[in-house]
C-alpha cells in the first residue's frame, strides 16, 4: 500500500500461464489442465489476453521494450544457488490493472508520452534530463547501489471485454527474485515529490496479485 494506491493480494496455490500464436491452442490446454485437475482446484481468476498491433498494449505503447535477452535473460530470471530450493525455477508476479480509457485518452499524446516516458509512435525513450521521474520508465527502472540495474522478464497481455466496458493489462514478469518487482511496484504506488497529476498511475488500477514461485 502506497499514500494513494494500493495493490491486492490474491490468494492462490497454482499459477497456469499459457501462451501460443493461436487462441485455440491456449484454449485447449487450459481445458485440458482444468479438467485433468477437476475438483483438486477452484479456478479464481481467468483472463483471456491477445496480441495488440506491434506488441503494443490498450493505452497505445509497445509494451516489453527492455526485455533482457538470451544469457542475460536466464540470468536475470532463473533462480540461483542463493535460493536453493527455488534453483532453476523462477519467481512470476501477476497483476490484473484496468484502464480508465476515458481518462487517458483525454490527454494529449504529449501528456501520455510524459506519463510513460517514450515516445508513442517511435517507441524511443525519452532523454534523463527530460523524462520526468515519476513516469512509468523512470518508477520501473531499479538500481543498486553500486551500479547495477535489476531487470525482469514481462510477458504482459492486453485484454479486455468491450461490451463490459472493460480495458486492461495483465502484468506477467518473471525474476530471479521477487524483490525487483516488489520495488518496482512500491516506487509505482508512492507519489513522488513533484509527481505530475497526469501520471499512469492516476488512470489505472489493479484489481488482483500474486507472487508465485
Amino acid at each position: 500500500r502506497g499514500p494513494r494506491h494500493r495493490a491486492p493480494a490474491t490468494p492462490g496455490d497454482l499459477l497456469f500461464h499459457v501462451r501460443a500464436r493461436r487462441m485455440d491452442l491456449c484454449f485447449e490446454l487450459a481445458r485440458l489442465i482444468t479438467e485433468s485437475l477437476g475438483a483438486a482446484v477452484t479456478v479464481v481468476d481467468e483472463v483471456h489476453g491477445f496480441a495488440y498491433f506491434d506488441e503494443r498494449d490498450l493505452l497505445g505503447f509497445v509494451d516489453g521494450s527492455e526485455n533482457p535477452g538470451g544469457r542475460v535473460a536466464a540470468e536475470a530470471t532463473h533462480v540461483g544457488d542463493e535460493d536453493p530450493g527455488f534453483r532453476g525455477g523462477s519467481y512470476v508476479v501477476v497483476q490484473k490493472y484496468l484502464h480508465d480509457m476515458p481518462a487517458w485518452d483525454a490527454l494529449t499524446v504529449e501528456q501520455q508520452e510524459r506519463a510513460i516516458g517514450r515516445g508513442k509512435a517511435s517507441n524511443v525513450e525519452m532523454p534523463d534530463d527530460v523524462k520526468p521521474p515519476d513516469s512509468h520508465v523512470a518508477l520501473n527502472t531499479i538500481v543498486d547501489e553500486d551500479g547495477t540495474t535489476r531487470q525482469i522478464f514481462r510477458a504482459n497481455m492486453p485484454f479486455g471485454r468491450i461490451g463490459g466496458g472493460e480495458f486492461g493489462t495483465y502484468f506477467i514478469g518473471y525474476a530471479r527474485t521477487p524483490a525487483v518487482t516488489a520495488r518496482e511496484k512500491s516506487r509505482m504506488r508512492s507519489v513522488l515529490p513533484g509527481g505530475s497529476p497526469r501520471n499512469m498511475r492516476r488512470s489505472m488500477s489493479s484489481v488482483t496479485a500474486g507472487v508465485r514461485a
